[in-house]
């Protein structure tokens, strides 16, 4: 069953893909392989690119994302990305993927948002609690629990989260509509920032006590990405 679900994400993502607009810019030329010698390469789309009559097969490949991730961690969860840094053909072509594991009883990928990409999500295997909340003034909360099979999406910059809600591992594939969407988690962002926001300014934003914040400063905050 878990095979089965692997090849329909797989199919799904190359399907949506084709068909959804990037937000990256679009190319212009057919490939534009990334590489990081300045010296044989031209800039493009902040990247370096390889001549494209000496690219090969494994500039556009990767292999592994059928194997589940520890989820041992504080946040009981694990994305492995598939950008520009593991793929150099995606140079250019505005998409990318990851792969999400999540730990039983609770496994969160936490709060964060994703600058540059909106995300389309296929549930592989287990329950997950998913949501967005859309920007001010209503900071409304969309929210559903999926199943394997089912899609969510996420718009491009807005806060997400997805949460394992059942007592199994669960997974998930998501694409993005960024050749580098980038991520921002936030509780690491707020309180893990280097060099640390200074205490006041937060103590005043989240009406909380002064020491509070600076106990959540001094915190380990996990980065799952």
């Amino acid at each position: 069953m878990k095979g089965h679900y692997f090849l329909v994400a797989f199919a799904f993502l190359a399907l949506t893909s084709s068909l959804a607009s990037a937000y990256d810019p679009s190319p212009l030329q057919d490939i534009c392989v990334a590489i990081n010698d300045t010296k044989t390469g031209i800039f493009v789309n902040g990247k370096f690119c390889k001549d494209p009559k000496l690219a090969t097969a494994e500039d556009f490949f990767f292999s592994g994302l059928n194997v589940p991730r520890n989820t041992t961690n504080p946040v009981g969860s694990v994305v492995t990305p598939v950008n520009v840094d593991q793929i150099p053909g995606l140079n250019t072509l505005g998409i990318s993927l990851v792969r999400i594991d999540y730990a039983p009883n609770g496994g969160l990928n936490p709060p964060h948002t994703h600058p540059r990409g909106t995300e389309i999500l296929v549930v592989l295997e287990g329950a997950l609690y998913v949501g967005f909340v859309t920007s001010n003034p209503d900071n409304r909360l969309i929210s559903k629990v999926l199943y394997p099979g089912d899609v969510f999406v996420f718009p491009i910059g807005l806060i997400h989260f997805q949460q394992n809600v059942g007592k199994t591992n669960a997974a998930a594939f998501a694409g993005l509509s960024s050749q580098n969407p980038g991520v921002i988690t936030i509780a690491n962002a707020v309180f893990g920032s280097n060099p640390p926001i200074n205490p006041d300014v937060l103590t005043r934003a989240f009406q909380l006590d002064n020491n509070v914040v600076k106990y959540l400063q001094s915190r380990f905050w996990w980065k799952n990405n």
